[in-house]
């Protein structure tokens, strides 16, 4: 008897240890928190959970400041995970230098989500060869859909407000593609930008009786004070639409954007295929295809932009 208890605690402690040696270790670096990246993470955690993968995570959060995202990309190193995600852009850069730094015993693959532009970001070389150690999944904007979108809402604008962070490459790229589509679509772009969220609400106060409509595109820190802007658009009856359906709950008009939880799924699932063996370098660029028109019907009627019958027909979700 006392040999077979033995026998059965040795097989306890074997399958106990088996158990913790499938454990995964994946150390996130996240920019801000807002409701669009907290669900890339959500999305992400939530697709591994429900695909068999048990993992830990050393999740951080660098709340918009990028000298702290560039220290917590250098603590990751340090944390020695079996993975390094990253979620936006200004996070995504600070993890990809932290790892061209490490000695080679410390580079981990390195995996980016909610990243507009990941080579202009300068994350990979190109979108079907992105590297030996760094890919992901991109929220690349289709603009010309976003912008059509705002002009069917609104069409008498001859001027549209975009609000951003000079600083983040991801808004940038966007700002410089809108310019190249307002010619054709009949309106010039006004800009205001700000480098902090404590400076969002100046920089949208300064739009006011300089253009017709805001346009806020995937940036993390006009997001991450959103209603900020808000309340500048409510007082002025100026419209304000988003890129990110999560903003459309919070209060913007509209937006044609990407469900930001299944952005984070997508992701898990490139998340599975390196935990399990394949290289980045294997791995191409994803992006995600599916956009969602969403509309906040009560903040368009408070910011003097009534939704059309048409569009409203279209919205896959509206907030009343």
């Amino acid at each position: 008897m006392k040999k077979t208890i033995l026998i059965l605690g040795a097989l306890l402690l074997l399958c106990a240890q088996s158990a913790a040696a499938e454990t995964v270790l994946i150390s996130v670096n996240q920019f801000v928190e807002h409701p669009a990246l907290d669900a890339v993470l959500k999305g992400f955690q939530d697709y591994l959970a429900e695909n068999g993968v048990t993992a830990d995570y050393k999740v951080h959060n660098a709340q918009a400041n990028m000298g702290t995202a560039t220290q917590i990309g250098q603590q990751m190193i340090g944390e020695k995970a079996d993975l390094l995600v990253a979620i936006a852009t200004p996070s995504a850069q600070a993890t990809v230098q932290a790892l061209k730094k490490a000695p080679e015993d410390l580079k981990r693959p390195v995996l980016f989500t909610a990243v507009t532009d990941p080579v202009a970001a300068g994350l990979v070389e190109a979108f079907d060869k992105p590297g030996d150690y760094v890919t992901g999944v991109s929220d690349l904007l289709p603009l010309d859909k976003h912008l059509e979108m705002v002009m069917t809402f609104k069409p008498d604008i001859k001027k549209l407000g975009v609000l951003y962070n000079a600083g983040e490459a991801n808004s940038k790229a966007i700002v410089a593609t809108i310019k190249e589509l307002s010619g054709p679509m009949g309106f010039t772009v006004v800009e205001a930008t700000a480098a902090r969220t404590a400076d969002v609400y100046t920089a949208a106060k300064s739009l006011v009786g300089r253009c017709d409509a805001v346009f806020i595109p995937t940036d993390n820190t006009i997001v991450s004070a959103l209603e900020s802007v808000l309340k500048v658009g409510t007082q002025n009856r100026l419209p304000i639409f988003a890129a990110d359906v999560d903003s459309v709950e919070r209060g913007a008009v509209a937006a044609m954007g990407f469900d930001y939880y299944k952005h984070g799924y997508q992701t898990g699932a490139m998340a599975k295929k390196i935990i399990e063996g394949a290289s980045p370098a294997s791995l191409p660029v994803e992006f995600q295809q599916d956009l969602q028109l969403q509309i906040n019907l009560e903040a368009a009627d408070a910011m003097g932009a009534p939704a059309p019958a048409a569009l409203i027909k279209q919205a896959a979700k509206l907030y009343e």
